[in-house]
């Protein structure tokens, strides 16, 4: 599963499911491109990696950054071979109590910022004669928890962009959405900080997967890096659930009996 000549871009690759991939594909031999906002913990994290790895700051829901941003990673390594689009944030809110701005912030950064990616990136894929686009998308896509209306519209949408994608530009390009159930991130982590008893809903959390527990980003980035190389090729078009078995039991909770 060797990417030695390949060039990888990650989102939101500075933490979390982005680092997990990143450092996946840079041990596979990858040259691995992280675009994040958060400057420092993405310069940081691209030291650690060593050669191979480059940062650069991207705010994806920007079209002029994110141009700017391929056009660094293609000067430095010569192409575009595989797109990660995972930035993403999350708020829990429902339609009524969401506010337009939320709203608008949301989709900008989880869905437009996914469509900013692969329209610049594409072209580099087609000029190289292949390329693939991965998708970060959810769990929630397919099954719901309450209070999350705008993460799960973006994340559902997400689908039916990598369905595009994998129509318009096949056979050179493919392009699959990647849905985790509960993977142990900081966006998670901050996201039971905002409840009244944060153990309690981490343990609620853990207790939906079969296996016991949530997922590391590593588990993720395997996936990803499988999907993305040539034993992966046949799979295209496609939302590919990675989520230790959340939502196939009725009633959710393994421990529900």
């Amino acid at each position: 599963m060797s990417f030695e000549d390949k060039t990888i871009i990650v989102t939101g690759g500075a933490k979390g499911i982005g680092a997990g991939c990143a450092e996946v594909f840079h041990r596979e031999h990858g040259n691995v491109v992280v675009l994040d906002v958060d400057e420092s913990a993405g310069e940081t994290f691209c030291e650690l990696l060593g050669d191979r790895a480059q940062f650069i700051k991207c705010d994806v829901s920007r079209e002029a950054e994110v141009e700017e941003a391929i056009e660094q990673a293609v000067a430095a390594f010569g192409g575009v071979d595989v797109l990660v689009n995972n930035a993403g944030i999350l708020q829990y809110s429902k339609v009524t109590d969401t506010l337009e701005e939320d709203w608008d912030r949301i989709l900008d950064i989880n869905l437009k910022g996914a469509f900013l990616c692969a329209k610049h990136a594409i072209p580099h894929m087609i000029e190289a004669g292949a390329g693939i686009v991965i998708n970060m998308s959810s769990v929630q896509a397919f099954v719901t928890q309450q209070n999350v209306a705008p993460y799960v519209t973006s994340k559902s949408a997400l689908i039916g962009l990598t369905r595009s994608i994998a129509v318009d530009y096949a056979p050179e390009i493919r392009s699959v959405a990647i849905c985790p159930g509960g993977v142990d991130t900081p966006l998670n982590r901050a996201a039971f900080q905002q409840s009244a008893d944060p153990d309690r809903v981490r343990q609620e959390t853990i207790d939906l997967h079969l296996v016991e527990r949530m997922a590391q980003p590593d588990d993720i980035g395997e996936l990803v890096a499988f999907i993305a190389s040539e034993k992966g090729s046949f799979i295209n078009g496609q939302p590919i659930r990675i989520d230790g078995g959340m939502g196939i039991k009725i009633g959710g909770s393994k421990k529900s009996e």
